[in-house]
């Protein structure tokens, strides 16, 4: 309980950290993973699975709160954190903790915006991949930024597929010189 007291009580310093190391990465995402700061405990923020972010229970409703700690997000093992270069608090994430929500396709590479803003352009450092549920059900994703994916939305994966060609017995996608398999072939006959 004490370690839950204490980051309520700094949400304000963490916040104001989160500003100032926000400002360092003034061209793009911070250096998170030059950060190795202490522990300081869990933070009542979740992501869900469609890209919203909660606090206490209740969706965080400005933009710009959301894209400035998604700037400062950090994955280390299967846990997400926030860091700044002093702090580093846990959040939970459902999924993913970004949505890619649109793409471009053009010259051989695919490029997805996610809702907070990124850029990424599917590549060799930033790989397409698909699970399927037990039922079938397929979540696609691409690497955002170090161990960081987005979940490809389902307009666009729809989209995507429509982009999709076959390969020695797989169909998958074609970005940035490389071939990223969606799904055995032989599974599109039946």
């Amino acid at each position: 309980m004490a370690g839950q007291d204490h980051v309520r009580l700094s949400a304000g310093n963490f916040l104001q950290s989160a500003q100032v190391a926000a400002k360092e990465g003034k061209r793009g995402a911070p250096p998170v993973h030059l950060w190795d700061p202490p522990f300081c405990g869990d933070i009542d923020i979740v992501i869900k699975r469609d890209g919203t972010w909660f606090h206490e229970g209740t969706p965080i409703g400005r933009p710009g709160l959301v894209r400035l700690f998604s700037s400062i997000l950090k994955k280390e093992g299967d846990e997400h954190f926030l860091v700044t270069p002093v702090e580093k608090v846990r959040l939970q994430v459902e999924d993913a903790p970004f949505v890619a929500v649109d793409f471009t396709a053009a010259d051989g590479t695919i490029t997805f915006e996610t809702n907070v803003g990124d850029r990424v352009t599917a590549g060799p450092d930033h790989p397409i991949r698909v699970t399927f549920a037990d039922d079938g059900e397929p979540s696609p994703y691409v690497e955002v930024r170090r161990g960081l994916e987005a979940l490809i939305d389902r307009k666009s994966f729809y989209r995507l597929v429509d982009l999709g060609e076959e390969r020695e017995g797989q169909f998958g996608v074609t970005s940035g010189g490389a071939f990223f398999p969606i799904i055995a072939a032989a599974a599109l006959e039946t």
